[in-house]
């Protein structure tokens, strides 16, 4: 059989992969752990207030990976995507008319990995001192609709909103959310370090090299009872410096699987390859890239000088240059294949156009050219970063009305001094909370969003996500999510890049591997498992 297998998406909606990789018909459990290798960076400054596992700060996909599969939550994304299933949960639901009122019942019998009961006054407390605590890095606003909480005996919670919110289902189901034990967690203060503690499917020891987590290691909890089906018994992640160093790690044996970020050559020549005993899985993804404006900054606080951005860059130049088949244009926040999607960038800007630009900006007297710094991370989205920002400079310079340049910072200070508005345009990618537009606006423009952004719009805080959260059939909640996305290309507070899609590389004998990543890129470690090479 040809050992390359290519995961392709599906025609509906969001839909899960068709094609299992080769082996995955058979269960695997047991024998050596799986290794899976990334090139994600977890790190922690002492005294900078991170804590980077605690689920009230952690708020990034790398970290969010490794929440996931040790902390528990009410509800979690079903197998193939979807709307959102009980996990510690038995059951949930709204029990109101408005979507302002909402219950779950915990499994009888839940335990935290240490055996101490899981209760309904557990999730009141995790859940109530996320949102006290209020970590930068803003990941409490996905709770922000919450009112209160009550609970009635040691195994209901009811929830009760501010405001109708139809997408609340989907917040319960991220690991700001996780239920966790006020004996590992307290009230007042952020977990330091990388210990994390759950009643999730496994429980997790690390290893810590100058401050950062370089692997850790997933041991089948016990204790776990939820609604996963745990194909192993170990499973550890192990971090890598660069894509080049993680793609000889998979070849020589040391690690089993890898995932993001690989780069564009080595997707590429797997694609390519007839056979041997690695296997290339593409899944549907959700993830954007995106460039971001501090819209108070001198040079760029007038939209005339955004616009003019959008107006000159050629997003399929640019895709074509350094990604390929392996990303797509994209023109708004909310990408293709989420209901409520739209193209409103380029229904505003059409082709890229200098004339146009040019001609905006006189209209609006500002000198050219425009003197910029586009500034990137050097080591958190991938090896290609660097080129594609060259290209989107040398598309800006070529028009003669920008100068620009562009500036690499790594990630653990690229991050804060976005949000401290240290930069006037910087690149960020986003994957989402959910599958759902909401996941794609309101981290972006609601109050307490992630970027920290100065900019503000009344219309679209105050009338249309509220309007798009009452709309329990998401396909009625379009009308708002086009509108809002219509606002954004007009006043351009972010700039939306590309759509990309999803790689993961395996040994032949690893099965599952067609699971292991949903459209959210949610690393399912519970899916792996050992079956027959070949």
């Amino acid at each position: 059989m040809n050992r390359k297998t290519l995961v392709l998406a599906a025609a509906m909606g969001l839909l899960a992969p068709v094609l299992a990789a080769c082996g995955d018909t058979e269960s695997g459990s047991g024998g050596d752990a799986i290794v899976v290798g990334t090139t994600d960076r977890f790190t922690v400054s002492e005294g900078d207030g991170r804590a980077p596992l605690d689920p009230a700060w952690a708020y990034d996909v790398g970290y969010w990976n490794i929440l996931r599969q040790t902390v528990q939550t009410l509800m979690i994304q079903p197998r193939g995507d979807g709307e959102p299933v009980p996990e510690a949960a038995e059951s949930c639901g709204f029990t109101d008319a408005g979507n302002e009122r909402y219950s779950c019942t915990l499994r009888d019998g839940l335990q935290f990995s240490n055996g101490d009961p899981v209760t309904a006054q557990d999730v009141k407390y995790s859940i109530e001192r996320a949102l006290s605590l209020e970590g930068d890095s803003g990941v409490f606003a996905l709770l922000s609709t919450i009112d209160t909480i009550e609970t009635q005996g040691d195994r209901e919670v009811i929830f009760h909103l501010k405001a109708a919110d139809a997408t609340f289902p989907y917040k319960l189901s991220t690991p700001v959310a996780g239920i966790v034990n006020k004996d590992d967690y307290a009230a007042d203060k952020l977990r330091e370090g990388f210990d994390v503690d759950g009643s999730g499917p496994y429980t997790m020891e690390s290893k810590v090299e100058d401050g950062r987590l370089v692997r850790a290691t997933f041991t089948k909890n016990p204790s776990y009872k939820g609604s996963l089906e745990v194909g192993n018994d170990k499973v550890e992640i192990a971090a890598y410096g660069s894509a080049e160093a993680m793609g000889d790690a998979l070849k020589d044996g040391e690690i089993d699987v890898m995932t993001r970020s690989m780069s564009p050559e080595q997707i590429q020549n797997l694609a390519n390859a007839a056979d041997g005993d690695i296997e290339l899985v593409e899944t549907p993804g959700l993830e954007i890239r995106y460039l971001a404006f501090n819209t108070k900054a001198e040079s760029v606080k007038d939209k005339t000088v955004r616009r003019a951005m959008a107006q000159v860059i050629n997003r399929d130049e640019l895709v074509a240059k350094v990604y390929g088949s392996q990303a797509e244009s994209l023109f708004s926040l909310v990408p293709a294949g989420v209901t409520g999607h739209s193209n409103a960038f380029f229904n505003k800007y059409g082709d890229p156009n200098v004339a146009k630009a040019r001609e905006m900006l006189q209209d609006a007297d500002i000198a050219t050219p425009v003197k910029l710094t586009l500034h990137y991370t050097t080591d958190h989205y991938g090896s290609a970063t660097k080129t594609e920002f060259e290209q989107l400079s040398k598309q800006l310079n070529d028009s003669g009305l920008f100068e620009t340049d562009v500036e690499g910072t790594a990630w653990d200070k690229f991050r804060k001094a976005g949000q401290d508005g240290k930069y006037d345009v910087y690149g960020m990618g986003w994957f989402p909370d959910y599958p759902d537009a909401d996941a794609f606006v309101a981290p972006f423009l609601d109050e307490d969003n992630f970027l920290n952004s100065p900019y503000v719009n009344t219309e679209v805080r105050k009338d249309l996500i509220p309007q798009s959260r009452r709309q329990a059939d998401r396909l009625n909640a379009s009308k708002a999510f086009e509108e809002i996305q219509n606002i954004v290309a007009d006043d351009v507070p972010v700039l939306p890049l590309w759509q990309g899609k999803q790689y993961l590389a395996a040994r032949d004998d690893i099965t599952g591997t067609a699971y292991a990543l949903n459209s959210s890129s949610t690393l399912q470690l519970w899916e792996l498992g050992r079956g027959v090479s070949g």
